[in-house]
């Protein structure tokens, strides 16, 4: 090293045992003898980041699925006891049959596949033409681009599994208010109804006061 920087020995031993600083003269010597950056020379690498496994798990049911009635779909939100979630999967009924009687495209954060279970479907978005996806295909786009899900021509029935990813932990939350939202602007007159028994651990409860949103099919205190 001594004679690759051209810095003595006893110099270098002595900035290694924290004896003696080196000057900037001396430093950008030996970056440029090293080929490196002075950015590069002082950067520590990082360090892969251990998490423990949290041991968290649901089995799906109907005491921990939230369902959400809208025009366009209705949405049932599985393992919903579980909040600060990675992922939300759904299970989507499609009820809309054209672009025309769906409205508006809608967005949110964060990404999504979604897999036709039965029936046939017609993917729109805000950058590409529409896609037909039939039973057993599936779909994977970017959330922040506007999208609808509308049953095919010819399509009586569609039932989707739509799982939605973000690195936000009020993903989950945030659907549900928006899918609330647009049930309310479609059914003002809807009463509303209480929702729900799922709870976390801390017993905390998932938000919004949904018009059209039941679980295990009937009302449930908040």
């Amino acid at each position: 090293m001594s004679q690759a920087v051209g810095i003595p020995l006893s110099t270098l031993a002595k900035v290694e045992r924290g004896e003696l600083s080196m000057t900037y003269d001396k430093l950008l010597q030996l970056s440029e003898r090293l080929d490196i950056s002075l950015l590069e020379l002082f950067s520590m690498p990082a360090v892969p980041q251990s998490t423990a496994a949290t041991g968290r798990r649901s089995i799906c049911g109907e005491a921990n699925t939230i369902t959400v009635s809208s025009r366009n779909y209705e949405d049932k939100y599985l393992c919903s006891e579980l909040l600060k979630k990675i992922i939300t999967p759904i299970i989507v009924d499609v009820k809309a049959a054209s672009i025309e009687e769906f409205g508006q495209l809608i967005t949110h954060e964060g990404e999504e596949f979604v897999y036709v279970i039965s029936g046939s479907i017609r993917v729109y978005t805000s950058f590409y033409g529409p896609t037909q996806i039939d039973a057993g295909g599936g779909h994977y786009l970017d959330s922040q681009m506007g999208h609808a899900y509308v049953r095919a021509e010819g399509c009586d029935s569609a039932t989707l599994l739509v799982v939605c990813a973000s690195k936000s932990e009020e993903l989950n939350s945030a659907l549900i208010e928006q899918m609330v939202e647009l049930a309310r602007e479609t059914q003002p007159s809807a009463t509303p109804v209480a929702n729900t028994k799922s709870r976390d651990r801390g017993g905390k409860r998932p938000r919004g006061n949904p018009p059209a949103v039941r679980t295990q099919g009937r009302p449930a205190r908040r």
